[in-house]
């Protein structure tokens, strides 16, 4: 068995673009099934999750929370840096009220979620980015309003609900991270918490590989089906996330953090909460039909921008020479 968790660990990179290939392929090479797999995100991504607060001690998500300076420039970052370049990008599709809204409700709200895990293959400093995860989510349930509003109108205050960001946030946050607490303190008194955290531990890459699996056999087949239309989002997000890596890297060098913490800020600006505001796009009415759609373009372009970025990222902040 650790031979196959070396193996997968030192390939996991294609192991990802494998796994999105394969997704691609079932959604498309039959439809019908693109419900159940839709059923099966939420179970996944929580046990994708549950693995990786397992690996973090819970004593080092206590110390992140009196990281003041990491948790101002995630919150100025995604909520103070992005929202303006948003607007920005959000013009070119302003013509279109589906596209803009589905656009606005998924780059608007930072992720919560994968980004952590992410975050973790590029180095970067996930116990910090897990303790900001209230924060965040706090702050993007109260600000969205304001910002649509801005955005595009007083009539899309209607859309927005406070419910899918609580069921999200119990489902794939607080669950997994009470379980693995639960495991954490049954480890140290008893062999059997040890097993189940090395199991944890040799299966991220097949979680990951099963997440981004569902994810994109779940939602290929409806893109596909209005693809000409959605295909001016693409350069759109494409742009939204060499921008937002960039805010992120500007963002963590004016508050002078060290190279774990600006490669969270980055991943943090970069990664968007789609899987949370998908039910917000569905409760649109029909006239606005892709909306939806527009959210899960932005999350097949995401899944394929994190498996570049966890190479690139670490070669754009590298960790310090030894002195």
């Amino acid at each position: 068995m650790s031979r196959a968790v070396e193996w997968w660990d030192r390939h996991q990179i294609p192991l990802y673009l494998v796994a999105i290939a394969a997704g691609a392929f079932a959604g498309l090479a039959a439809p019908r099934i693109a419900p159940a797999l839709e059923r099966a995100i939420n179970p996944v991504l929580a046990l994708l999750l549950f693995a990786t607060f397992l690996a973090v001690p819970m004593a080092e998500i206590g110390r992140a929370f009196r990281d003041v300076r990491f948790l101002v420039a995630v919150l100025v970052a995604n909520f103070g840096a992005v929202p303006v370049l948003v607007y920005g990008l959000s013009r070119f599709v302003a013509d279109d009220r589906g596209l803009l809204l589905g656009s606005l409700l998924v780059l608007l709200t930072p992720c919560v979620d994968y980004v952590i895990v992410f975050t973790g293959l590029a180095g970067g400093a996930r116990a910090r980015l897990l303790a900001a995860a209230p924060l965040l989510m706090l702050a993007q349930m109260l600000l969205l309003p304001l910002y649509l509003l801005v955005f595009a109108g007083s009539d899309v205050l209607a859309v927005v609900e406070v419910t899918p960001f609580l069921e999200a946030f119990g489902v794939l946050i607080a669950a997994p991270l009470a379980a693995a607490a639960v495991v954490q303190a049954l480890a140290r008194r008893h062999r059997a918490g040890r097993i189940v955290e090395e199991a944890m531990a040799g299966s991220m890459v097949p979680l990951m590989m099963a997440t981004l699996a569902v994810v994109v056999g779940s939602q290929i087949s409806a893109v596909g089906s209005q693809a000409l239309a959605l295909l001016r989002l693409v350069p759109l997000y494409s742009a939204f996330v060499v921008l937002a890596v960039a805010v992120g890297r500007l963002t963590a060098r004016t508050a002078s953090l060290d190279v774990a913490a600006t490669r969270a800020v980055m991943f943090s600006a970069a990664t968007r909460n789609s899987l949370v505001v998908l039910p917000l796009a569905l409760a649109l009415p029909a006239v606005l039909d892709i909306a939806p759609l527009a959210v899960v373009t932005q999350t097949l372009v995401e899944l394929v921008a994190m498996v570049v970025l966890v190479r690139l990222v670490p070669r754009l902040v590298p960790e310090p020479l030894p002195a």
